[in-house]
């Protein structure tokens, strides 16, 4: 691996620990101010789904589905607007991170106007956005393929952290951008949880300045590569 090739993937590698980050956000206000719904983690809503069919008291069921019907359709849409696109960071992948973080303003601007706390009927709408946005940016994360890293689920980073660990008889496992990614999601429903105590729109919009803060940087950073390749050619 060159130099340059080097630098791309660690600042790759980077963006998506701080894309984790806002998801953890992003899943604390679905889960705390959305009635129960993980906009990001799918397996919360299909565990939560599941006893709330056979109704275990207080768990709904109509947020969750729709959380994992919206997130489906979002990776769908990830998933072909990438299909053509090379493994790495391109224009498009800036492009498509910067989408997520225009849905996430949207949604900042539609609970500052309902006052900080969006009513019963609109938080179906919200969760619709929401999840849809997460499924996209999750196929966007797919199609980078950073190991371990997919921003929306940490379960078989947990997996691979303890397996490959020396107790396991393991060695040379990448455990920083591991342990990284878990305090990350964590540190993110942290902040998101203290953040709500004052409304969905401040997580929101942290949510939306840490997603486009990654989509500029990530973009800037790849055509100051070119750049410089195309200088040294």
């Amino acid at each position: 691996m060159t130099d340059d090739s080097k630098r791309q993937s660690e600042m790759t590698l980077v963006l998506m620990l701080a894309l984790t980050f806002s998801t953890g956000i992003v899943d604390a206000v679905g889960y705390l101010g959305l009635d129960k719904v993980f906009a990001g983690n799918m397996t919360g809503n299909v565990v939560i789904l599941g006893m709330a069919i056979v109704g275990a008291e207080g768990l709904p069921w109509v947020g969750p589905l729709v959380a994992l019907a919206s997130f489906m359709a979002g990776a769908v849409i990830g998933g072909r607007t990438l299909r053509r696109e090379t493994i790495g960071w391109n224009t498009r992948t800036s492009w498509s991170f910067t989408a997520v973080a225009a849905a996430l303003a949207v949604l900042t601007g539609v609970t500052i106007a309902t006052g900080g706390v969006p009513p019963k009927p609109w938080e179906l709408g919200i969760t619709v956005l929401l999840a849809a946005a997460m499924g996209f940016q999750a196929a966007v994360a797919r199609h980078l393929a950073v190991k371990d890293v997919t921003t929306v689920v940490v379960t078989s980073t947990i997996t691979g952290l303890a397996a490959d660990s020396v107790l396991a008889g393991g060695s040379g496992q990448p455990w920083r951008r591991r342990a990284g990614a878990v305090v990350l999601i964590a540190l993110g429903a942290l902040v998101g949880a203290l953040l709500l105590r004052f409304g969905i729109a401040l997580p929101l919009g942290l949510a939306t300045v840490v997603t486009a803060g990654a989509a500029a940087v990530g973009h800037f950073a790849v055509h100051e590569g070119r750049r410089v390749a195309a200088a040294r050619a």
